[in-house]
C-alpha cells in the first residue's frame, strides 16, 4: 500500500499539487471577491518569469535541435509531418464545435445592444505575413511578440551551424549546452509555480465570475463542456494513436503541470517550458519536441478552432439566422482552421479571425465588439486545448516518424 502510494506521488504528486493551489485560488476569487486582487503581483511574479525564459528557451531549443541532425532531410520530414498533425486535429476540433452548435443552436430570442467599434482596419495580407516571419531590427527578435519570427531565426541559425561542419561544431556544442541549462530553469521557475498559479486564479475568478451570468453565459456553457469533452476524450484518443496504452498513461502523467499553466496564465507560450519538460518525460526524441512544441504554440490552436465557430454560431443566434446550409458550414469550417492553424501565428491574429468572420459571411463592424467580449471568456479553456494539444501532436510525429517502438528508443 505504501509502495503505491510513494509510486503515485513519484508520478502525480506535483500535478496534485498545482490543482489543489488552483482550487484554493477559485475559493479565495470567490469568497474575497475583489480582495482576491491583492494577490496579482504573486501571479505576475510567476508570468513574468516564464515570459523572460521563453526566449532563449525557444531559440536554444530549436536551433540546437536543428543543429544536431546530421542529416537535414529529417528536419523537412518533421516539420511536413508536424503541419499535417496540426491540419488534422485542428479539422477534428472544428467538426466537433460545429455538431455541437447545430445540436444546440444559440442565443435563441436573445436580444444584446450593438456597440459601434471604430478601431477596426483593413487587413493587409501582406504586410501581416512580413511581419509575422520577420523584423527590422534584431533586438525586436528578443521579444515574446514575435515568435514566428524568432523561431525562424532559430531555424536558420540551427542550419549555418550544421552547414558550417568542423568549424560550427564548438557552436553547436554552446547551444546545445545553453539548452540544458535553460531547461534547468524552467525546472526552478516552476517550483514557484503553485503559489503562482493559486494567485492567478483568484484573480481571475474575481475579475471575470460575474460576467459569466450575463447573456454570454449560454455561450460559455456549451464551450466550456465541449472544450473539457475535447480535453479528456479527444487527447485521450490521440495519444492512444501514438503510443498505445503506455503512451496514454504516459501522457497523462506529465500533462497537467503545462496544462494548468496554459489555463492559468492563458497563454499557450508561457506553458512551453513545462510543456518541454511533459514531452521529454514521455519519452518524445528532443529533435521533434524541441521543434513541434514552440512552433506549435504559434501555429496550432485547436481551442481556437473551437472557439471560432462558437463565435460564428453566437453571431447567427443574435441576428437570428439559422445556422444551416452547406456554404455556410463550410465557410465556418475553413474560417476555422484559418483560426487555428495559419492566422494564429500573425500579430494580432485573433482580431483577424475575427475581421474574418465580419468579412466572409457579411455581418456589420459593429458586431466586432460581440465577439470580441466571447473570445476573453474563452481563453483560458481554449488556451489550455492549444498547449495540450502540442504536446499530444509531438507524440503523433514521433509516432509517424519513429514508428510504433518510439517510446523505447528515447
Amino acid at each position: 500500500m505504501y509502495g503505491r502510494l510513494r509510486l503515485f506521488l513519484k508520478s502525480y504528486g506535483f500535478s496534485c499539487l498545482l490543482i489543489l493551489s488552483i482550487l484554493i485560488g477559485t475559493l479565495l476569487g470567490i469568497t474575497c471577491g475583489q480582495d482576491a486582487l491583492r494577490l496579482k503581483p504573486l501571479g505576475d511574479i510567476f508570468l513574468n518569469l516564464l515570459f523572460t525564459v521563453i526566449v532563449p528557451l525557444v531559440f536554444f531549443s530549436i536551433s540546437s535541435a536543428v543543429a544536431s541532425m546530421s542529416n537535414l532531410k529529417r528536419l523537412g520530414r518533421i516539420m511536413s509531418v508536424m503541419m499535417l498533425v496540426f491540419a488534422a486535429t485542428g479539422l477534428v476540433a472544428s467538426c466537433l464545435m460545429i455538431s455541437v452548435v447545430i445540436l444546440f443552436p444559440l442565443t435563441a430570442g436573445t436580444t444584446i445592444d450593438i456597440v459601434n467599434n471604430t478601431g477596426i482596419h483593413q487587413i493587409n495580407a501582406v504586410d501581416q505575413i512580413v511581419r509575422a516571419f520577420t523584423v527590422a531590427d534584431f533586438p525586436l527578435l528578443l521579444s515574446k511578440h514575435n515568435m514566428l519570427a524568432l523561431i525562424v531565426f532559430s531555424i536558420l541559425t540551427g542550419l549555418a551551424t550544421s552547414a558550417a561542419g568542423e568549424k560550427g561544431r564548438a557552436f553547436a556544442a554552446l547551444l546545445t549546452s545553453a539548452n540544458e541549462v535553460m531547461q534547468k530553469l524552467v525546472t526552478f521557475i516552476m517550483y514557484y509555480a503553485p503559489i503562482g498559479l493559486c494567485a492567478y486564479f483568484a484573480c481571475l475568478v474575481a475579475t471575470f465570475g460575474a460576467q459569466l451570468l450575463n447573456s454570454y453565459g449560454q455561450a460559455m456553457l456549451l464551450y466550456y463542456p465541449t472544450a473539457l469533452a475535447y480535453y479528456l476524450l479527444a487527447f485521450t484518443l490521440y495519444a492512444f494513436i501514438a503510443g498505445g496504452t503506455k503512451g496514454t498513461r504516459r501522457f497523462w502523467q506529465h500533462i497537467i503541470p503545462p496544462s494548468l499553466t496554459a489555463l492559468a496564465t492563458g497563454s499557450s507560450m508561457a506553458a512551453i517550458p513545462a510543456n518541454l519538460q511533459a514531452a521529454d518525460n514521455v519519452g518524445v526524441p528532443r529533435d521533434i519536441s524541441e521543434v513541434v512544441i514552440p512552433i506549435g504554440a504559434t501555429l496550432h490552436m485547436e481551442g481556437s478552432c473551437l472557439a471560432a465557430v462558437l463565435k460564428i454560431a453566437f453571431l447567427f443566434g443574435v441576428f437570428q439566422i439559422p445556422f444551416a446550409g452547406a456554404e455556410q458550414i463550410l465557410t465556418a469550417l475553413g474560417i476555422a482552421l484559418l483560426t487555428g492553424v495559419v492566422v494564429s501565428g500573425i500579430p494580432g491574429g485573433g482580431t483577424i479571425g475575427e475581421l474574418l468572420i465580419l468579412s466572409l459571411y457579411g455581418f456589420p463592424p459593429e458586431a466586432f465588439a460581440l465577439i470580441t467580449m466571447i473570445g476573453t471568456l474563452v481563453d483560458a479553456p481554449a488556451t489550455m486545448l492549444n498547449a495540450t494539444g502540442d504536446n499530444v501532436s509531438s507524440m503523433m510525429v514521433a509516432r509517424i516518424l519513429e514508428g510504433p517502438g518510439w517510446m523505447d528508443k528515447h
